[in-house]
């Protein structure tokens, strides 16, 4: 069996970083004086000591990561870090007299770092501004992915980044390097997200948010992650206009950040339009946001147009971006519209986009390929290659296209009937694993916008959680560590 020390010693040094975040909410806390300021001395306490416990075991090996190493690293951050987030809230929960079980403490940490923003939580509007920070700011931390921001500024990285990268970005063009060093596409990318956050905060402020409303639904827009400070989501402050900023930062964050760090660097716009990824992906936003307008003008839902429009756009987007939020009940539209959206929440994002899902590229290149096929059918010599733009994608991409398709979809199946098999009706079964694999938040049914997951049993509520974890890693990433080949020297 292969040593994974050195993976154990990194895992060390992302924990006690890990640590350093909830300085933030503690600054709060303490700035707040909130009732929850003693539960981030005890979070950051044992997250940093569990860090300096695990790179004490671990200090003789500090050799280069292997690609497994990498593997391992990405599947042990993305479930020990939700531990170590849960801590704070369990602690907050117990001085308050609030049952929170473990299990409900761990989905509502691993729903923030995997962007999900499904929650069991209500009450939101009274919890302590620091908490509140916390579960939004977690969302922020996890949408361009922990490890990519460890590869950018840990310089023990340096020669082992390679294996976090691809194991971290998703999308099945990763290989693809902006820069001839993985730490300077990494740091690329975070300042990109940098800045787009600043922006999104100022917007938000403008549209008349205060600046902690600001700073917290910025950290799950640009992440589309969704969470909320407040149980009514986004129809808590009933604004259009606040409505049509997060639109604007709901389609930036949906499309290729990659996209806009080469339009940056060339100092050219012709590269976001050229792009046939974007392309897909804000035009299937846009058509299938005014398909929906039409359906509820003309079934009567909304009497005026414009407002059927506001809805329209502003639910759509965010539940096919895997964003989550929500202004209004939409399980009561007509069945066709939350249905649409939610299929959409599958492919109507980018790679190397903060959103999940299956991503737009691939369902690209499966239309191209089946074209293909058919095409060979009446030609068959002749030869067609794909093309994604101006690149040709090779076999071995497309290939590996198809089988994730084939394990995201047997996913879905094969956790939608565990739930079925603890007496879950089907739409709630179905619909709760669709939208925690997809990491969108809340599906239809008894976990629809207008409820939360608190009513799923533990078991329930721990299939949940592997389908939240499933859909970040993007499966294969993951399922890889169950195979004996794996664990063979």
């Amino acid at each position: 069996m292969p040593s994974f020390l050195p993976a154990l010693s990194i895992l060390g040094i992302i924990v006690m970083a890990f640590a350093l975040t909830m300085g933030v909410p503690l600054g709060v806390a303490w700035f707040s004086r909130d009732e929850a300021l003693a539960s981030w001395h005890v979070g950051i306490a044992l997250t940093f000591g569990a860090g300096v416990a695990m790179r004490l075991l671990a200090r003789r090996h500090r050799s280069e990561l292997q690609p497994r190493d990498g593997v391992m690293l990405v599947s042990l951050v993305w479930t020990v870090l939700p531990l170590f987030a849960s801590v704070p809230l369990m602690v907050y929960f117990r001085q308050a007299g609030i049952p929170l079980s473990f299990t409900d403490a761990y989905f509502e940490a691993m729903s923030g770092l995997t962007t999900t923003g499904a929650t069991v939580l209500s009450g939101l509007d009274a919890l302590p501004p620091s908490i509140n920070l916390w579960r939004c700011f977690m969302q922020w931390m996890g949408g361009m992915g922990i490890l990519v921001l460890a590869v950018a500024i840990l310089p023990m990285l340096g020669v082992g980044g390679s294996q976090l990268f691809r194991a971290e970005v998703a999308g099945p063009l990763k290989d693809t390097k902006l820069t001839p060093r993985i730490t300077e596409t990494a740091k690329g990318l975070w300042s990109i997200y940098c800045v787009l956050s600043v922006l999104c905060v100022l917007a938000y402020r403008a549209a008349g948010m205060s600046w902690y409303d600001a700073w917290v639904h910025m950290f799950t827009t640009v992440s589309l992650g969704g969470l909320s400070s407040y149980d009514a989501s986004f129809g808590h402050f009933d604004s259009p206009l606040i409505e049509a900023v997060c639109v604007v930062f709901m389609l930036v964050a949906a499309c290729n950040f990659a996209m806009y760090f080469v339009a940056m660097r060339k100092r050219s716009l012709q590269r976001l339009w050229m792009d046939p990824e974007a392309r897909g992906t804000l035009g299937l936003l846009l058509l299938s946001s005014a398909i929906v307008a039409v359906l509820l003008w003309s079934k009567g839902v909304y009497e005026e147009p414009l407002q059927a429009v506001r809805m329209a756009f502003f639910n759509v987007i965010s539940i096919a971006t895997t964003t989550g939020y929500a202004n209004t009940d939409y399980a009561q539209w007509p069945i066709f519209a939350p249905v649409l959206m939610l299929m959409l929440s599958g492919l109507s994002t980018s790679a190397g986009s903060t959103g999940a899902g299956v991503k737009m590229v691939r369902v690209i290149i499966l239309l191209k390929q089946a074209r293909r096929e058919m095409s060979r059918i009446v030609h068959p010599r002749a030869v067609q290659p794909v093309t994604l733009g101006a690149s040709t994608v090779d076999n071995n991409t497309i290939f590996a296209v198809l089988g994730f398709m084939l394990v995201y979809g047997a996913t879905i199946i094969g956790l939608t009937m565990v739930l079925l098999v603890t007496d879950l009706d089907v739409v709630t079964a179905f619909t709760a694993v669709v939208a925690s694999v997809n990491n969108m938040g809340p599906g239809l049914g008894a976990v629809g916008p207008a409820s939360n997951f608190a009513d799923l049993s533990d078991f329930q509520t721990w299939v949940c959680t592997l389908a939240m974890l499933l859909g970040r890693l993007e499966m294969l990433s993951f399922m890889v560590l169950l195979t004996p080949s794996f664990w063979r020297k």
